[in-house]
């Protein structure tokens, strides 16, 4: 008797070249539901409805198509257990040896706008999950492909041993399908968990998984290592990203990234531009187009800026591109890049340059691996709103000090703790970064910035435990500072401010980087 291969895909990539593949070469009968079927029959292909094989109609609007004893039974079916047998022949259920299923496009619905609840709700497959999982418990007795890029592989399989799929790749099949209905759950899961947000007192689980995407060089160093992985079907974020040039990127690479466009991610109405190394800005600056905001980056600090990653909020023009050749740069990231900056940025080959469109997304979500654990917090993706700062000094900052001051708070929200930056002209000058106190962060900062401190104000990411960080930043001539406050001597702080002329405004907000 032929084989049976059962097939139900919402991606029909490659289907049809697999199934006439099994039907010419290998003599499967096949059996499948509703679009799938409809498809195979357009090509020529024969194939028997899966309601027409189980004797039992699709009903509920086609809610249910394959939940029957005829489909698991055929699945679930071990082949070496005589008891299994009889019960196949007593019903009249063939075994079935291949399982081709992917899932309804949920994370595709949901992620278009204005898609309501219901819409999303009848995207929640259940007989594929259902026989993915089924499929995949049997793997000792037939094979499970559940996505386009296996069908090649499982056919050469085919043809390399006699027309069997080997279990070693039954088992390796069977593992991917596991971790893709997980992936499919966690998504719905997650999008749930936002519509019904308001029912939800806490979180008792946090599913966390991910499909690997591709295995690196190494990690932080060459003897660990590391892998990346992607979250959810659909892909997003770096993964989305368009790479036109350079290397594979390194675990170190996507950090430093990930770091870049979170600063990045700050600025939107004016053109800007950051240079990370080891995922502290070296340089960050506005300016009146792409190529000054870089140059300005660059020179913040153009020693550091050598091997850096750099992000750009607008579009890599020629006059850029010729700016970004002029030194060593590990990765260049913006939103896109016109065809002369790529032919410039082609003379440096080794430079990676990606394309990411919308920088501005990133995780809701940061987690972090404790032993035994994680943790998990959500994202510091508070706005600054200066209209909720307090100035608790006699002096009042001047319109450009406040715009300065907002500047410099932003850039520091980024750097590693205790941090703190002084800046410019919309323009880092010193970067004080995770310093084991506060007086050693601003006296590295004041010190990066030399004599340019001179009119220049500072940020800190957290509030003066005393007053000897004011005493330090008037020293060179810092004019102001932006702190949260908070400290149980705040007035120790805002006295010598007063005392040395200095505007001090108090954000409310800390904002910790670890």
């Amino acid at each position: 008797m032929a084989r049976l291969a059962l097939l139900s895909v919402s991606n029909k990539t490659g289907l049809i070249d697999l199934a006439r593949s099994l039907v010419e070469e290998f003599d499967f009968d096949l059996i499948s539901s509703g679009g799938t079927a409809q498809a195979l029959k357009d090509a020529g292909l024969p194939v028997t409805k899966v309601a027409d094989y189980t004797g039992s109609p699709e009903i509920l609007g086609g809610r249910v198509k394959t939940l029957h004893p005829r489909i698991h039974g055929g699945i679930l079916a071990r082949r070496d257990v005589p008891e299994d047998i009889t019960d196949l022949e007593n019903n009249q259920i063939r075994p079935i040896d291949l399982v081709v299923v992917n899932l309804y496009p949920f994370e595709e619905t949901i992620a278009k706008p204005g898609v309501t609840l219901s819409q999303a709700v009848e995207q929640i497959d259940i007989g594929g999950p259902a026989m993915l999982r089924a499929s995949s418990k049997n793997f000792a007795h037939l094979a499970v492909l559940c996505d386009p890029a296996q069908y090649d592989e499982y056919l050469e399989e085919l043809r390399q041993n006699n027309g069997e799929a080997s279990l070693e790749f039954r088992q390796k099949a069977a593992l991917k399908g596991f971790s893709h209905t997980a992936s499919y759950d966690q998504a719905i899961a997650q999008a749930l968990t936002c519509q019904f947000a308001s029912y939800l007192a806490g979180t008792e689980n946090y599913n966390l998984s991910g499909t690997q995407l591709q295995s690196l060089r190494y990690g932080e160093n060459p003897h660990q290592p590391a892998a990346w992985y992607q979250t959810g079907i659909t892909p997003t974020g770096w993964i989305a990203a368009t790479k036109l040039q350079g290397k594979e990127l390194s675990y170190n690479n996507l950090v430093d990234l990930e770091a870049a466009r979170r600063i990045i991610a700050e600025f939107t109405d004016t053109p800007a531009a950051t240079i990370i190394k080891h995922t502290n800005p070296c340089g960050t600056a506005l300016g009146s187009t792409i190529s000054e905001a870089y140059q300005k980056a660059f020179n913040a600090d153009s020693t550091s800026a050598f091997g850096g990653i750099v992000a750009l909020n607008r579009p890599i023009d020629a006059a850029t591109a010729s700016e970004l050749t002029k030194t060593f740069l590990e990765c260049v990231v913006a939103p896109s890049c016109d065809a002369e900056a790529q032919e410039i940025l082609g003379k440096k080959s080794n430079v990676r340059v990606l394309i990411l469109p919308d920088l501005s997304s990133g995780s809701k979500d940061t987690v972090k691996a404790i032993a035994g654990g994680f943790l998990v917090q959500t994202s510091d993706d508070v706005i600054a709103d200066t209209s909720q700062w307090q100035v608790v000094t006699e002096r009042q900052p001047t319109p450009n000090e406040l715009a300065e001051l907002l500047f410099a708070w932003k850039v520091c929200k980024h750097v590693k703790s205790n941090a703190t930056v002084v800046t410019s002209d919309r323009t880092t000058l010193g970067v004080g970064a995770g310093q084991m106190n506060r007086v050693g962060s601003v006296k590295i900062a004041l010190e990066q910035a030399g004599e340019k401190a001179n009119g220049a104000i500072l940020a800190s990411d957290g509030f003066f435990p005393f007053d000897d960080s004011v005493r330090t930043a008037a020293a060179p001539g810092i004019t102001a500072i932006v702190q949260p406050g908070g400290s149980l001597r705040d007035q120790d702080s805002i006295k010598a401010a007063n005392e040395l002329g200095l505007v001090m405004v108090l954000t409310g907000v800390r904002h910790f980087l670890h």
